[in-house]
């Protein structure tokens, strides 16, 4: 289903864009983007253009490429102008500027995919939007599991117990199948997690049984693996059951692109990102 919001931010994305004609290379004014991204003052937004400048130096691109400190002329009270700093901001900053906001916001969500892809057509910017969001799914899954993890072994359960309690989470949201089963029927080798290879949804269904264990864990002082197991499985067969009450079973859904790819191909678009932004030109060719 197309979001409605996509056609809305990317012309407002595209109304704020600026070209340099004899070099054809695009940017934009990071004061004209500050509002959009959803900062409201600009000394916040600063503090995220300069995380941005050091993602783009650890890369090992230089900064002056594609940052541009520059100052402006605004007009103040009745007629009046007074200077301002700003930004000028290749694609490619822009990019590294959304990569460093909050996903959750979905501003910076959609930034993240408009920025990624060379290209207008909106169907390609959603598809990245949901490659993202893949991806944002698996990483909150993986910390969810991991603060589990740290959670029960100051509980007596050690990395074996843990294995063996996630299992079993695993058969009641898969409706009685087990982490094996659902990998023999992915086609997934045994040494590859089987959350690698999870739509969105399974990922964030195992996710919120993750919070919700978490959650009751601490809250109710549980010791040992039997507790936990059982506090695991019960979070996760609330989970199913609110999706069964949707139509969905979670061991039907079909497997998707395992993660490790994903992040690979994003790896290589970025590469590609960033010399097909072009350069800032210097200073003083600047026009």
């Amino acid at each position: 289903m197309a979001d409605p919001t996509v056609p809305r931010l990317t012309a407002q994305f595209d109304d704020i864009s600026q070209r340099m004609p004899d070099e054809g290379i695009e940017f934009w004014f990071a004061r004209d983007l500050m509002e959009p991204l959803g900062y409201a003052r600009w000394e916040n937004f600063t503090t995220a253009i300069q995380r941005a400048i050091e993602s783009c130096k650890s890369t090992g691109y230089n900064e002056d490429d594609h940052f541009r400190g520059v100052t402006k002329m605004i007009e103040v009270g009745k007629g009046g102008q007074r200077p301002v700093d700003d930004f000028m901001l290749t694609r490619y900053a822009c990019y590294l500027i959304a990569q460093n906001g909050d996903p959750r916001k979905p501003a910076i969500a959609f930034a993240q995919s408009y920025f990624a892809v060379q290209t207008r057509k909106q169907e390609l910017i959603e598809d990245r939007m949901r490659l993202q969001a893949r991806m944002e799914a698996r990483d909150r899954l993986r910390e969810s599991e991991k603060t589990l993890s740290q959670n029960i072994y100051e509980r007596g359960v050690d990395d074996v117990g843990f294995g063996r309690i996630r299992a079993q989470g695993d058969a009641a949201l898969f409706g009685g199948h087990t982490t094996q089963m659902m990998k023999d029927k992915y086609g997934i080798v045994q040494t590859r997690p089987l959350a690698d290879f999870l739509p969105t949804l399974t990922m964030a269904a195992k996710n919120l049984a993750t919070e919700m264990t978490n959650h009751n864990v601490v809250q109710a002082s549980l010791q040992g693996e039997r507790a936990i197991a059982q506090e695991h499985v019960q979070n996760n067969q609330s989970v199913r059951d609110i999706l069964d009450q949707r139509g969905i079973k979670p061991e039907h859904l079909p497997a998707e692109e395992d993660i490790k790819k994903l992040q690979r191909r994003v790896k290589s678009e970025e590469k590609k990102l960033e010399k097909q932004s072009g350069k800032l030109p210097k200073p003083n060719d600047a026009h």
